[in-house]
């Protein structure tokens, strides 16, 4: 749905709040008109439920609102009378249509003093936890997200085994768009292997159906920042179109934007650049870039070890840092695929290191299956562009040669129907040369050149699919590890950006934590002698 049909369809929902509630607005001493008022009409009914009027900003905000409507409606019966489980039920299952029943069919008496109290244990607990699941869901959803890093793509600067939080608001936090899933949860339930959302957008993309336009349009709060080159950065992959994600389905599924798998990468060429790779190396603007001083891209390397020695696994990640496999070659030649420069520069003065040599994919004679996946673009990981990265509201000059670079943004990403005809280009219908991006797109890469599945394989990702900013490692476990070795414990409360090597804050998070708790029973006690 756009925003024009989102406010069409609000100003829907207030006449129907109108007809099904008015004369329970004049039984509670209240005017009728004063239910159409939009807004308005919601802190009064929070007067009259004896609710806070905070509660009207909940029903605002996406997701929460899904939660605290149900709540409403009980609430507003129960202000008028009915508290037995049939009408709770009733008004939850009819989707709040039971009060109109209540408003027009019953003769109720409005309760102005009702206990707020649950009057049974059984109540208490459901209010309890839903609450809890709403502050949960505003904050993983708008301030907050944990997330763990699973594969070694950031190797040196975020490791396997790294639990990050991730900052909403940084970016500006982005509005949910997939409105019947359950909170908390991303696109799989745990342990049951099964979707956590409804939507109807398989192989078939059944684009018209009802659940699909429940979908909400993009919309992002305003941020702190914009997203800056070089900076580590979560987003929704793209390409994150599976047939085998799921267990109880076979299909191919397409997902919505927003329950697409959560990746995380370097921002390495923010919109407006043109980027190149040469020799592995990253070119932005003709200028080969400059990374901050925690990032430490690794590459892969050839080994010549003299004849009779030895590789010791161990010895590599202890003295080298060493962690994805070495792979034995031929006549004494072992393949590093995660070695820094650096580490690479001591490894020569090894005294079993005959030889060491970056290996370079030469440039290419036809496409090796990086983007954009057209034989005129004859790239590889190591040899790559130049190219534009799109910014919103830039023009560009379109033909059949460049059109494999913006096809999926076109059609996919913004929405358009594009055809070929012979030599030409049909946009919605009409033959153009040109192009104008709706939103932003970024570059990703990862730090591990040769073992990073990133934007040099699937291209653009767009502003849309932006999640936020890693901003600390609060825990970080090594599976490789034994016993309390296992956690990391100089990774713990760590920054993720910053110069210089990172420093935990762990002991300063337990002195507070200590100094809260004892805080908090000094009060308690105080409490209990008043």
């Amino acid at each position: 749905m756009t925003m024009t049909q989102w406010f069409i369809f609000f100003l829907i929902l207030q006449v129907i709040h109108f007809a099904g509630t008015w004369k329970l607005y004049v039984k509670a001493g209240r005017q009728a008109w004063e239910a159409i008022i939009p807004i308005y009409n919601a802190v009064i009914l929070m007067k009259i439920i004896n609710r806070p009027k905070w509660w009207v900003i909940l029903l605002f905000i996406p997701i929460i609102n899904l939660i605290m409507f149900p709540v409403v409606w009980v609430e507003t019966i129960r202000s008028f009378g009915r508290h037995n489980k049939a009408d709770t039920w009733l008004v939850v299952l009819t989707l709040g249509l039971y009060i109109f029943y209540i408003n027009y069919a019953t003769d109720v008496n409005y309760i102005e003093e009702r206990s707020l109290k649950p009057r049974t244990a059984t109540g208490e607990w459901i209010s309890s936890i839903l609450f809890a699941v709403v502050a949960a869901t505003l904050v993983h959803t708008y301030f907050i997200q944990p997330y763990v890093i699973p594969t070694s793509s950031l190797e040196k600067t975020l490791l396997v085994g790294d639990f990050l939080f991730v900052s909403k608001f940084h970016y500006g936090a982005r509005t949910p768009m997939t409105t019947v899933s359950l909170p908390m949860v991303h696109d799989t339930i745990p342990k049951l292997g099964i979707k956590s959302y409804v939507h109807e957008n398989d192989a078939n993309k059944a684009e018209n159906s009802l659940l699909n336009k429940l979908q909400l349009p993009y919309f992002r709060l305003p941020g702190f920042q914009d997203v800056k080159r070089n900076e580590i950065v979560v987003f929704n992959w793209p390409a994150d179109t599976v047939e085998q994600f799921f267990k109880h389905t076979n299909k191919k599924i397409r997902k919505p934007i927003d329950k697409k798998s959560n990746y995380v990468k370097r921002c390495v060429g923010i919109p407006g650049d043109s980027l190149e790779i040469k020799d592995g190396y990253i070119y932005i603007n003709g200028e080969r870039t400059v990374l901050p001083e925690r990032a430490k891209p690794q590459f892969t390397y050839f080994a010549k070890v003299k004849q009779g020695s030895n590789i010791n696994p161990q010895y590599m990640y202890e003295r080298y840092g060493v962690t994805d496999p070495i792979f034995p070659q031929q006549n004494g030649i072992y393949a590093f695929t995660a070695l820094t420069e650096d580490a690479a520069d001591q490894l020569k003065n090894n005294p079993n290191i005959e030889s060491i040599q970056r290996y370079v994919e030469p440039k290419p004679e036809t496409n090796q299956g990086v983007f954009p996946g057209a034989p005129q673009f004859a790239w590889n990981q190591d040899q790559f562009g130049p190219i534009y990265i799109p910014k919103k509201g830039q023009t560009i000059d379109i033909s059949l040669e460049t059109l494999p670079l913006y096809k999926k943004i076109i059609e996919e990403y913004e929405g358009n129907e594009l055809k070929v005809s012979g030599n030409q280009i049909l946009i919605n219908g009409k033959t153009t040369t040109q192009y104008t991006f709706n939103q932003d797109y970024y570059w990703m890469m990862g730090d591990n050149r040769h073992r990073s599945e990133d934007s040099r394989f699937w291209g653009y990702v767009p502003e849309d699919h932006i999640v936020g900013k890693p901003v600390f490692v609060w825990m970080s476990w090594d599976s490789n590890a034994s016993g309390l070795d296992k956690i990391r414990w100089e990774r713990l409360f760590t920054t993720v950006n910053g110069d210089g090597k990172p420093v935990s804050y762990f002991k300063y998070f337990v002195i507070l934590l200590v100094g809260y708790l004892i805080f908090a029973e000094i009060r308690k006690r105080k409490k209990k002698k008043a």
